[in-house]
């Protein structure tokens, strides 16, 4: 019977790319950003790596639609290099590859790439693909605000949360995010704003204003990962480990009938408790020392506290405005910034929140350094919240030898 890959999988080392508008930068010149920083980290030598993963989403402003832009820009030595794409969660995608081929005994040593290349293009949001008829047809005047705006008012609705107090706890969320990020130096927007600001900010599809939605940026993320025994004769002594690793997609419950209320996301939920039983996880709120979530919008945030177990039904709004997810709470999230702050180059988001996770688990996060974190969680969530793909994936520090 599977058992999964807790502990099965090492991350040997990471690297991130600055996030932003990097007008400077090609796709190739962001994936080498990122993984000059990771092959250092790792301590290994280029050809040491056996197999590797691209995660891209549109692929047609950054990359051509195969695993060769990896290849090539990284001059890997012929190996296997896949391509993959899932939505948002590009990124966690490629490092499900990565790792699944190592816990399988296929290589020794995987690499997880995500990247994406978006700026140049003029997009603010998300661009549009080019639309056939179908899509034309079936989902006229479709834009993602307006998606997560429907989450917003099914929320109030569901658990008789006012429309102001949602607003304000949403607010707060911007605002952490914002304050967060001013620790980093690659994020992207690195600046604060208050709460008043969020609330008179112009409206993109009530109740979400403009400082409620991230944006998109260039940026790249990568993982080495191996075993935990290749990591120890490599000389590494602390290791950070992978400890579950789920994907649960949409399969049209959400809109095939009325059992789905609008109000949550069933896949988070899905993901969260395959997750937390791979990972032997029985308490996360006692558990977990820090969170990364996909914070698209934000009322994306606040609606996954409680998709995740974090906060009880209807009580996200006032654990957020308690402060329970800010850096000194009792489960800090977005500690880099998030999506609204570090950025979201689609491909390479997820992959961006393991490595926060894996630098706040070494203690290598500087200024925005949390008190001896053990365990963490990283969150993506492709699509809209009637058809998505979310995935959860735990990291931990492993028992020293």
């Amino acid at each position: 019977m599977a058992t999964g890959i807790r502990d099965k999988v090492a991350i040997l080392g990471m690297g991130c790319s600055r996030f932003g508008e990097r007008w400077e930068a090609s796709a190739d010149d962001l994936m080498l950003e990122a993984f000059g920083e990771a092959v250092a980290d790792a301590g290994i030598e280029r050809d040491q790596i056996e197999a590797g993963w691209l995660g891209v989403f549109y692929q047609e402003q950054s990359t051509s639609k195969s695993g060769l832009p990896l290849s090539m820009a990284l001059r890997l030595p012929n190996v296997p290099v896949t391509r993959v794409e899932n939505l948002c969660a590009t990124g966690t995608e490629a490092l499900r590859g990565a790792a699944y081929a190592v816990a399988a005994g296929a290589v020794d040593i995987a690499l997880a790439m995500g990247v994406e290349k978006l700026k140049d293009t003029g997009f603010g949001g998300l661009p549009e693909r080019t639309k056939g008829t179908f899509e034309d047809q079936w989902q006229p005047g479709f834009t993602p605000p307006g998606a997560f705006a429907q989450l917003a008012a099914a929320y109030a609705a569901r658990h008789g949360v006012p429309i102001d107090t949602l607003r304000r706890a949403m607010a707060h969320v911007s605002c952490k995010s914002h304050a967060n990020a001013l620790d980093h130096p690659k994020a992207h927007l690195r600046f604060p704003i208050t709460t008043e600001q969020v609330l008179a900010a112009p409206t993109i599809a009530y109740p979400l204003g403009v400082l409620d939605c991230c944006g998109v940026s260039d940026g790249a993320a990568c993982a080495i990962v191996t075993t935990p025994e290749i990591a120890r004769r490599l000389g590494k002594r602390e290791l950070v480990t992978i400890k579950a690793l789920q994907l649960a997609p949409s399969n049209g419950v959400e809109m095939g009938h009325a059992s789905w209320d609008g109000s949550h996301t069933l896949t988070t939920r899905i993901a969260a408790a395959r997750a937390y039983r791979e990972a032997g996880i029985r308490d996360p709120r006692a558990e977990l020392d820090l969170i990364e979530v996909h914070d698209c919008f934000s009322i994306t945030e606040l609606v996954l506290m409680e998709d995740l177990g974090l906060s009880d039904a209807g009580r996200a709004p006032a654990d957020i405005l308690d402060g329970r997810y800010d850096r000194d709470g009792a489960i800090p999230c977005q500690s880099d910034g998030g999506l609204k702050c570090f950025g979201h180059p689609v491909g390479a988001s997820g992959l961006r929140m393991s490595y926060e996770i894996y630098s706040q688990l070494l203690g290598r996060a500087g200024s925005r350094q949390l008190r001896t974190p053990a365990l963490g969680l990283a969150q993506n969530l492709g699509g809209i919240p009637n058809r998505n793909v979310a995935s959860v994936a735990i990291f931990g520090l492993a028992a020293s030898h």
